[in-house]
Parts: structure tokens; C-alpha cells; sequence
């Protein structure tokens, strides 16, 4: 399965008490703290200038909640489509990030009870293809882990960290796709 060949909006949820420690979120549903609050603010306000039109969202709560919060500033709904959700890590949840990270990205390695990268590729292709067919431009808000196997299916390096709640467009190319941030609106 390939990419549909048609530019989107990308945000990753804001921060999670879990993220700021380093730790496996993967499917446990961990809200937004303060910051990760303000983080959705921010981009929702950086947003505002944009020609969203439609937004999809995981449906675990960091990522509905950011949705949700820049949705508010667009004036428009939120779709949820469970294949945006975050990884199963299996028994790595809640344990600090470590080199089964690495292996796990090289599908050399799986944790007990995790979704396979392989897996996790096909399902956030399946997603994002879903989301870009719909009325563009689109913005879809999911995960970290998630945004790594989009990386990987777009020819991009895959094991690299998306900031929280940072906008990005991504614009389909060849021989890779390209990913352009947008500059963050001041702080409130």
C-alpha cells in the first residue's frame, strides 16, 4: 500500500505527563498536562491562518484533546478514526524509552504484546489515506510512533522525534516526501 500523493497537515499531540518523563505512552490514554494544554493553544492559534478544512484526529484523549482545542479556533469538527491511535507497546508501556526503541523501528525486535512496526506502517498508511481523501486541506492529529511510520512509508528517516503540538505539512516528492514546519505563533 502506498501514500496517497496529496499534501496534508500533521500535529502531534501536546505533552503528556509521560512524555515529559520519557516514558512508553503507546495505547494507555494519558491526558494532556498544563503544558501540553498550552501547547494545543499555541497551535491552534498558529493554525488559525491556515485553509484547514477538515480534521482527523486519534481518539485517545491527548490527540482528541488537542484536535479538539484547534477545531474550536477553526469553527469545525472533528472526525476520530481509531487507526490514528498510538501503538500497542506491550509490556514497555509506562517504562522509560530504551534500545528496544532502535530495534523496534528496525523490526528486529518486537516487545511481548506489541504491535509489530510492520503493522503499525500498513495501519497509519491505511489512516492517513483515509483522512486525505476527505475535503483537503486536511490536518490529522495523531502520535509520535505513529508519525515515525508515516516517516518510513515516505521515504524519510524514520527514527526521528516529532516535537509536541508542532504543525507540519507534509507535501508529497519523490524520491521522498518533504515535511515543513510552520512557524509557532507567539506565546499567549
Amino acid at each position: 500500500m502506498t501514500l496517497n500523493p496529496i499534501p496534508f497537515w500533521f500535529l502531534r499531540h501536546g505533552e503528556t505527563d509521560w512524555n515529559a518523563q520519557r516514558l512508553s505512552q503507546g495505547k494507555t490514554d494519558i491526558p494532556l498536562n498544563a503544558n501540553g494544554l498550552r501547547q494545543a493553544e499555541r497551535a491552534a492559534r498558529t493554525l488559525a491562518g491556515t485553509t484547514i478544512t477538515t480534521i482527523v484526529a486519534s481518539p485517545l484523549s491527548r490527540a482528541r484533546v488537542t484536535a479538539e482545542t484547534v477545531a474550536a479556533k477553526l469553527g469545525l469538527p472533528v472526525q476520530l478514526d481509531d487507526e490514528l491511535r498510538e501503538v500497542n507497546f506491550g509490556e514497555q508501556e509506562g517504562h522509560p524509552m530504551g534500545d528496544w526503541y532502535d530495534d523496534w523501528i528496525a523490526d528486529t525486535y518486537t516487545p511481548p504484546g506489541a504491535e509489530p512496526f510492520a503493522e503499525l506502517r500498513a495501519r497509519a498508511v491505511r489512516a492517513i489515506n483515509r483522512a486525505t481523501a476527505l475535503p483537503g486541506p486536511v490536518l490529522v492529529v495523531a502520535h509520535g510512533a505513529l508519525w515515525r511510520a508515516f516517516r518510513y512509508e515516505a521515504g524519510l528517516p524514520s527514527n526521528v522525534s516529532t516535537p509536541n503540538a508542532l504543525p507540519l505539512l507534509a507535501r508529497p516528492g519523490a524520491p521522498a516526501w518533504t515535511l515543513e514546519p510552520l512557524e509557532l505563533a507567539p506565546e499567549a
